[in-house]
This record gives C-alpha cells, structure tokens and sequence, in this order.
C-alpha cells in the first residue's frame, strides 16, 4: 500500500493584489460569463435603435426567435465540443494573457442566457405590436400563453429561487421548453396559413427546423445500460461503465435513474490501459445519496460526453490541480493522461477510508509528489495559501479548481485578483 504524503503547509504569504483597474475586472460580478450575456444585450439594444421606429410584429417575432436559438444552439452538446476545440488549439508560445481569456472559454453559458433574455424581451414586444396591430386571435392566443410560459420560466431562474428549488427549475426548464417549442411551431404555422406564404420560405419555419433537431438529437441516444457500483465508503459510490466508446478525458457524463425528471452529469475517469469508465458520485442531496445507498444495476445516458472545464490545461506548459473531496473525479482524468505537467493539491476528509486504497494508490502512483491534506487529522486549510503554495513550487502557468461552488469561486477569485490565471466551475447550467 502507497504511503500518503501530506507535504503540504496553509502558511504561506499571498502575492499583492492587482491595481484596482485590473483587480476590477476580476471580480464575480464581471466575470466571463457575465460579459458574454452583457455582450448579447448590447447587441439587442444596438438593432433595436438601429431599427427604430419603425419595428413592426414580424419584425420583433423574428429578432426573438433567433435569439431563442441561440439560447438553444450554445447549450448543444457537439457545438460545445466545438468550442472547446478551437480555444484550445492555441499553443503555449502564444502570449499569456491571450491563452488565460481563451481558456475562459466554458463561460459560453453566457451567450445562453442573453439570448434567452432578449428573446423574451423581444417576444414581449411582438405580443404588443401584434395586439396593436390586430393580429388574428387565435395567433394572438398562442402568443398570450408563450409570454406567461416565459415568464414562468424567467422567475425560475433567480439565483436564490435556483438554487433554494433547484429540482423545480430543471422540471420548469425542461418541460417548459418542450412546450414553448409546441407552441412557437403551433403559432409559426397558423401565421403561415394566415400570411399565404409558402412554408419552406419563411424564416420562421426554417429556424424552429434547426431548434427542433438540436434539442431531440441528444434523445435519439437515449439508452438503459448496466453500471457496476462499489462503494468504499457511505459517502462516495465508484461506478463503472463499459457501454459503446471509451470517453476522452475531461469529459462528462450526464445519468438518470428517471429521464423525464431529472439529469446529474459527473466527470468521466477513463484509464488509458483499460476499456470503459467510471464515475466518483459523492453524497451531496437525495439523487446521489440514493445512488449511493441503492447501488442500482442500470441507469439511463443520453446523448455524447461532453468538454468539462479542466480541458482547458493543454492551454498551460504546467498547472495545478486544486481538489476538495469527490472533486477529485474531473482531476483524475488529466492526471492519468499526464498530456500536461501537473501537481495536484487534494483536500479531503481520510482519504483512503473515504474513497478506498485502490483509488488514492492509483492517484498516487501517477502523482507521488502530490500534495494531500486530510482533514479528519489537520481541519480544513486555507485553500487558497496552498494553492499560492504549489503554483510558486511547481513554476505552473495556471490553477484549476475543482470544488463546491463557495470554495471553488473563493480560490478562483482570490488567485485572480491577485493575478494567477485560475478556473472553476461556475454551476450555469
């Protein structure tokens, strides 16, 4: 049994922060993310003028849809594959400042939720210009109900709403798009029949074809497969999968035990000598603490895996990896492939009782320097001191965290602000 070594030390003094100017830019509030719906928005405001004042129903009907599709095309899952190829094909000669923006390319959430705000703005405004404009009623009836479904939908998404009923946003979200694509097609087609324009000529129609494709491509895939699922402790489950390819490393994986409830998508771990992969699932609510407690035989899977965040380290000639817990899944994957230098930092509560001795030795055995700080006999650390820590020894370009949503914003903003590329997940979807 490999022996664990702790190496790992919370005092340690931090780099001074940025000048305010650039330290502003930094923070929560005007993050990627937010920049890019920002960035939406302004466009939206930019045709509105520039097309004022003269903005007829037809006019806004179309603005609203296409943004509704971008909304829908950026959450696909090729596209965002897509994206993450591109901004990751940059090499490591490129200058760092233009590699640490490229690398913030999982924000693309962004452009998500811009669209869908100005796609309902606009939509707001085309039911008032079709009820000046006397649209026919059973048009204007359709319209009525898409605006309080949009609305319905727009409430569900406050922050403290999401995440106080966050079960109640994903069946919003996923029924309530599904109908709202019923009704755009049912109200696209009865302003064909009224406009006596051929079908396959209208904007309109031609949209709502693609919308529809990219939404029910990922169920075309839908299958049960089997899982084998150990569990080292009561608090993580291992599963394991062999059904079709070997995923890539960094990707994710999205399971159900009931898919027209709810989704939960983990980090693939596949190893390089051995077909399949598997996933770490931690207790962190009642799907996963039923998984774990259950062990079901077969679960549900859906269209492909999926580019996760930490993809972006082929940006950097060296990282460090900065765990809490089960966040030690997404690492893993990285670390196995060793595609690029990388020290990892890991935090977690009795390592080998908690997630088994054949997990921690595999770790281990690719990161014998690896920096494990257990909880259970020191308390929690000050993650950031560590991670400021490993990114001076090591010579890394970059840190990426893996962790609850606190403690990963808290690392990612306290190394950033003090001028440390680091990444994290941002829990936008």
């Amino acid at each position: 049994m490999t022996q664990l070594k702790q190496g790992v030390s919370d005092d340690v003094d931090l780099p001074p922060l940025l000048p305010l100017a650039r330290r502003a830019f930094k923070h929560p509030a005007l993050m990627h993310f937010n920049r890019l719906a920002a960035g939406v928005i302004a466009v939206n405001l930019a045709v509105l003028i520039a097309a004022m004042p003269d903005i007829s129903a037809e006019f806004a009907s179309r603005a609203a849809l296409c943004n509704f599709a971008l909304a829908v095309l950026i959450r696909r899952q090729r596209l965002i594959n897509l994206l993450f190829k591109l901004a990751t094909a940059a090499p490591v000669t490129w200058p760092l400042r233009v590699r640490w923006t490229l690398a913030k390319v999982y924000h693309f959430g962004g452009l998500h939720v811009g669209g869908a705000l100005a796609g309902s703005l606009w939509f707001g405004a085309f039911v008032v210009l079709a009820t000046v404009e006397l649209a026919p009623a059973d048009v204007l009836a359709v319209a009525y109900a898409l605006v309080a479904l949009f609305a319905a939908m727009l409430v569900t998404t406050v922050p403290k709403l999401r995440a106080k009923h966050h079960d109640r946003f994903e069946l919003v979200h996923r029924f309530g798009g599904w109908l709202s694509l019923v009704l755009l097609w049912w109200m696209t087609m009865l302003q064909i029949g009224h406009g006596g324009e051929p079908v396959f000529a209208v904007l309109e129609f031609r949209v709502l074809v693609v919308v529809t494709i990219a939404i029910v491509a990922p169920w075309t895939r839908l299958r049960r497969v089997p899982v084998d699922v150990k569990r080292p402790s009561s608090h993580v489950a291992i599963a394991r999968f062999t059904h079709g390819r070997k995923p890539f490393a960094g990707s994710s994986t999205a399971i159900s035990r009931s898919p027209l409830l709810e989704w939960h998508s983990f980090a693939n771990i596949p190893s390089p000598d051995e077909h399949g992969f598997r996933l770490t699932i931690s207790r962190a609510g009642d799907w996963t603490g039923r998984f774990i407690d259950e062990q079901p035989s077969h679960v549900w899977v859906k269209g492909i895996t999926v580019a996760g965040v930490a993809n972006i380290e082929v940006l950097f000639r060296k990282v460090v990896y900065v765990a809490t817990g089960s966040g030690i899944g997404p690492c893993l994957p990285h670390l196995l492939a060793q595609e690029v230098p990388a020290l990892l930092v890991w935090s977690t509560r009795a390592p080998r009782d908690t997630f088994g001795d054949e997990l921690v030795d595999e770790i281990l055995a690719v990161q014998p320097d690896a920096r494990i700080w257990d909880t259970a006999q020191h308390g929690k650390p000050d993650m950031v001191r560590l991670a400021v820590a490993a990114y001076r020894d090591f010579g890394a370009e970059a840190v990426i965290c893996i962790s609850n949503k606190k403690l990963t914003w808290q690392v990612v903003h306290g190394l950033e602000r003090r001028g440390i590329p680091a990444y994290g997940a941002i829990w936008d979807s």
